[in-house]
């Protein structure tokens, strides 16, 4: 490594080592893990090849820290949303439990946030039928006998899509849940 790369790595740690650690260790269960992370995100850094064709530093760091708090999060044990979300009155889960929680501080805020930009990402990805049946009950509280005299269809067919639906997102938001929980 060149010696103004070295220099550039050495001035980035020192400016950015503190907040990032604290961005961290707000996401994470113990300072251990916090410090493990870090070390990942400065590692990283070191093996870029071109450390100037990184344009804005600051959020390529962070964004590698999220990255290292997502991969983490995957290689713990994976838990069944079903210990997260408690069954609604038709059997489903009950995403609004988490979505329009109060929020406690504002990082569970910001995580809220967070979680309501990637659940509509994840809706997008899903067939237009079944996001419409997730929306339609999870969000606007709508029953299963109303949609089944909108659309026509079938109540077992619109349970059956919503039900392909939380599957999705279960499979999706996984990372979220884990995280929103452990505030």
């Amino acid at each position: 490594m060149p010696k103004n790369e070295s220099q550039n790595i050495i001035s980035t740690v020192a400016y950015y080592g503190k907040r990032l650690f604290s961005f961290i260790r707000g996401r994470v269960n113990t300072d251990e893990d916090a410090e493990d992370i870090l070390q990942d995100v400065w590692y990283q850094l070191s093996n870029q090849p071109e450390l100037g064709a990184i344009e804005q530093i600051s959020g390529w760091l962070y964004r590698v820290a999220r990255n290292k708090i997502t991969d983490r999060y995957r290689k713990q044990k994976e838990a069944s949303l079903d210990d997260f979300i408690g069954e609604d009155e038709d059997g489903g889960f009950n995403f609004r439990e988490i979505l329009l929680a109060d929020p406690y501080a504002p990082e569970q805020e910001g995580l809220k946030k967070l979680f309501w930009e990637q659940l509509f990402m994840a809706l997008e990805e899903l067939p237009a039928n079944q996001q419409y049946v997730f929306i339609q009950n999870e969000l606007e509280e709508r029953s299963f006998r109303e949609l089944a005299d909108e659309t026509g269809e079938n109540i077992k067919t619109l349970i059956s899509r919503k039900g392909y639906a939380v599957k999705h997102l279960r499979n999706r938001l996984q990372n979220l849940y884990q995280e929103f929980i452990n505030y």
